[in-house]
């Protein structure tokens, strides 16, 4: 009986070392990557496209066809650190950029953006948790109104804690919109969870990434075009892209591969 404790306990502790040695695994591989991603600029600066090939392996045949597509109608990028908040971040950093020479659309936006807080709260947010993340928002409009070099608009953006500030708060106007939309919205969530539920779990938190549902609530809800080019490994040599709202004319122009989103330029 004893020898049958003692075999039990040994197979137990070996369960617990295996799923220990697991976990270290994970969470040296979790390290890795938040070093990679912190030696990324949140924002870089503007790259030729063809900074793209050296990315791939030139054996990847996939990619290598496909990257010689977007040369077609782009030629610079600018990429985003890699952290789940990248959609949110180039949004923010390319339609601002995209206002610093265009003042009558700047004052659309800003209008836009000065109402958004209100809509959010008279939907349920609380005024207080989300001032401070519109305020930082808001002042960064009027950075742009100022007209600054580009390299300032750059270096707000690459200020962690005003940058996050600002994909907070798009993720929380993504959020509403989804939520006052609801109705519409719901077709599109899987696993039984409501409108809310999905909001909760995937687009308030930081560093949830983004997919199309996102893409056009933010859209929608700041009255702003977005072309994604989708870079993946479907078949042919062709990148597709998408306009959110369909049918309207681009101000950002978006690489997505998968997990993460940059920006283009023609």
């Amino acid at each position: 009986m004893a020898d049958e404790q003692q075999e039990t306990s040994q197979g137990e502790m070996e369960g617990v070392n295996c799923l220990a040695y697991d976990e270290a695994i994970m969470a040296r591989q979790d390290r890795i990557q938040q070093e990679l991603a912190i030696s990324i600029p949140l924002v870089s600066d503007r790259q030729d496209l063809s900074v793209l090939q050296s990315e791939y392996a030139e054996e990847d045949t996939i990619y290598q066809l496909k990257i010689k597509d977007p040369h077609k109608k782009y030629s610079y990028i600018r990429k985003t650190r890699p952290d789940g908040n990248c959609f949110y971040r180039a949004f923010g950093f390319s339609h601002l950029e995209s206002l610093l020479d265009d003042g009558k659309e700047l004052q659309k936006f800003k209008a836009v953006a000065a109402k958004s807080k209100l809509d959010l709260v008279n939907q349920g947010f609380t005024e207080f948790t989300i001032e401070d993340f519109h305020n930082t928002f808001m002042d960064l409009i009027e950075l742009c109104e100022k007209q600054p070099a580009l390299g300032e608009l750059l270096s707000s953006f690459n200020d962690q804690s005003v940058s996050d500030y600002v994909v907070v708060y798009l993720r929380l106007l993504t959020s509403g919109y989804l939520q006052r939309e609801h109705a519409f919205f719901q077709h599109f969530i899987e696993g039984g969870r409501s409108v809310k539920e999905f909001c909760q779990q995937e687009v308030e938190p930081m560093s949830k990434e983004s997919d199309h549902i996102h893409i056009i609530a933010l859209a929608q809800a700041l009255n702003v075009s977005i072309l994604v080019e989708y870079m993946d490994r479907g078949e042919g040599g062709t990148v597709n892209h998408h306009i959110f709202p369909e049918g309207s004319e681009p101000r950002i122009f978006l690489l997505y591969r998968p997990g993460h989103y940059d920006i283009l330029y023609k």
